[in-house]
């Protein structure tokens, strides 16, 4: 019988808004024993980037020019990655269009993606290139309680044939909705900071390679979640790195 494996397919690092490099995102998500993650930086639409660029702020995101670049950073991470931790490292983005209001979690893609695509012109071209397309943190709320990025939702009927599996648990967030619609279901952080490594994760019932880990999402047969926290994986007791 086939292993689970322990994943976390939703992660930004300092190549857009999260706080912790690349390698320093491998090294903290390695040592946890952690079988397979998805680095999913964000990529900006044209509007939002032309806004920051107005306010002179940083756009926290990876920008088209650089993309190549950032692949040949993710491919070499991916390298040591298995070397020293016999973890993979699936090459991803969240593909962020603000101003329609959708962020899609891609797994495993080749190429730059054009935010500001239709949804679904974005999650074809996902598929185009072999990778699995999410629909991440299908709602959330800001501090005063208000419903944010509802887009994907409020249309879950025009989409959920689009999707490959949609976020049934995001950080500490459960969207029971999902799990109500009998949608196809991962779990994940949504990292940022190393507080997020303790978070709803997806256990995948597979081999440990990335053909196997996106057909057992796309199936969605032998899928998991799993709340993992400060010093345990999956009951076995584990030293938190120090970054």
């Amino acid at each position: 019988m086939q292993n689970w494996i322990l994943c976390d397919f939703h992660i930004h690092t300092t190549n857009s808004d999260g706080s912790l490099t690349l390698d320093e995102v491998v090294d903290l998500y390695g040592r946890g024993g952690f079988d397979a993650i998805n680095i999913s930086d964000h990529i900006l639409d044209t509007a939002s980037l032309e806004s920051a660029r107005n306010a002179n702020k940083n756009p926290h995101a990876v920008l088209p020019e650089r993309f190549s670049a950032y692949q040949e950073m993710l491919w070499r991470a991916a390298q040591r990655a298995w070397r020293e931790y016999g973890m993979l490292v699936i090459p991803g983005a969240e593909i962020t269009n603000n101003t329609a209001g959708y962020h899609i979690l891609s797994i495993d893609i080749k190429s730059y993606i054009e935010p500001n695509q239709s949804v679904e012109d974005i999650v074809a071209e996902i598929h185009r290139q072999g990778g699995v397309a999410v629909a991440p943190h299908p709602h959330r709320t800001n501090e005063d309680g208000v419903a944010q990025l509802m887009h994907l939702w409020d249309n879950h009927e025009r989409y959920v044939h689009h999707f490959d599996a949609w976020e049934v648990a995001n950080r500490d967030d459960l969207f029971n909705v999902v799990g109500l619609k009998k949608f196809n279901y991962i779990a994940d952080s949504d990292f940022h900071e190393p507080r997020h490594l303790y978070s709803w994760k997806t256990l995948l019932r597979c081999e440990k390679n990335t053909e196997a880990i996106k057909e057992a999402i796309r199936i969605n047969s032998g899928v998991s979640i799993y709340l993992f926290r400060e010093g345990k994986k999956l009951g076995t007791s584990i030293t938190p790195p120090e970054i």
